[in-house]
């Protein structure tokens, strides 16, 4: 075993070259059972992976899991998914957020379809090529589907190499160092489950805070723990202050219980998802003037409380104004009418959702 206390790990060939055979052996014990990872012995399905691996961005396991497999249980296979109309996907995917992530989705099986054949390419320069496909996914993808040495490096192997190597720099302008410091560790042999195994690695025992440095195969190689700072590592420069938005949103209830909604522009935030009509969102918002933006001319109510949501550039806050209206109202352009029925089937992203709850506690 080598200490990386007084040197990089960079400067120990012999402990870097015993890095990947220690986490695949703790791997091979210890490695966490998901539905869209191959089990032993079998092969991966790069369907399964390039799935997951989108669904996962910026999103837990845990949340992800039923997505997944509903997903899978659907359109279970690539062909099958770019033939989908786009809102069904929208529907499917709605409330797992990142609404972009759904449409690139839908671009990248159309091109796997009509430009590969149906079979995703297992080369990383080739991936890059396809809608929705950065460095980290088609790394992702060409090392776990494909076995091919790719340098796969997300949120916790990020934290992992920077306090393997303690890296003083601090994120996101220690990317480009972490990239490569991973790479020296990357093995010719088994990269596909090196990749998950090191995922595994920051996901269960090298955390974000209280890191089970105990329990770590890698303990006796970590610059960091030797220096009795793990879990100061990775640093962080400081994050601006997210700033907020306000805006009103109009719940308009049909005497038989349809509610009025519509298609949020195909592009931007949220685009392509259905929302409850509202006004604009803006840090000047001025609630006096929230009935000019009406869709339809009626007498309102303003219910008690707000609905508070945060986007990853800003936090929102929306007021929420509730009438109900004669059957015979036509939908304003741009809206339509949705029976209460199948209002909870429209592809209603978490921020609606709270909306309608909101709306639904309250009886006008």
């Amino acid at each position: 075993m080598y200490d990386l206390a007084d040197r990089p790990l960079a400067d120990q060939p012999m402990a870097a070259a015993r890095i990947a055979p220690e986490l695949l052996a703790w791997y091979d014990r210890n490695r966490r059972i998901l539905p869209w990872r191959a089990l032993p012995g079998q092969r991966p399905d790069a369907y399964a992976v390039w799935l997951s691996e989108i669904m996962l961005q910026q999103t837990t396991v845990a949340a992800v899991k039923a997505y997944f497999l509903a997903f899978l249980a659907r359109w279970p296979a690539v062909g099958l998914l770019a033939a989908a109309p786009t809102e069904e996907i929208m529907k499917q995917w709605a409330g797992l957020g990142y609404y972009s992530r759904a449409r690139n989705l839908h671009a990248c099986a159309k091109a796997v379809a009509s430009q590969h054949g149906g079979v995703f390419p297992d080369r990383e320069e080739t991936l890059l090529a396809l809608p929705g496909i950065g460095p980290y996914t088609a790394a992702a993808i060409a090392a776990i589907a494909f076995d091919r040495r790719a340098t796969v490096v997300d949120g916790n192997v990020e934290r992992v190499i920077a306090r393997l190597f303690a890296i003083e720099e601090p994120l996101p302008g220690a990317k480009s160092l972490i990239k490569t410091k991973a790479d020296l560790l990357t093995p010719d042999v088994r990269p596909g489950d090196y990749a998950q195994a090191m995922m595994d690695l920051g996901a269960t025992i090298c955390t974000p805070r209280s890191p089970a440095c105990a329990l770590c195969p890698l303990r006796p190689s970590c610059k960091a723990q030797a220096l009795g700072k793990a879990e100061t590592y990775p640093r962080k420069a400081p994050k601006p202050a997210r700033p907020s938005r306000r805006g009103a949103a109009f719940f308009l209830r049909r005497a038989d219980g349809a509610v009025l909604v519509r298609t949020r522009p195909p592009k931007g935030l949220l685009g392509g998802m259905t929302e409850i009509p509202g006004t604009q969102w803006s840090g000047d918002f001025d609630i006096a003037q929230a009935l000019q933006e009406a869709p339809v001319l009626t007498s309102y109510r303003k219910l008690a409380g707000t609905v508070e949501h945060v986007f990853t550039h800003f936090a929102l806050t929306l007021s929420v104004f509730i009438a109900d209206v004669p059957q015979n109202t036509p939908p304003p352009e741009g809206c339509r009418w949705v029976s209460a029925e199948a209002l909870d089937g429209e592809a209603l992203p978490s921020l609606m959702r709270k909306v309608v709850a909101l709306a639904r506690q309250n009886k006008v």
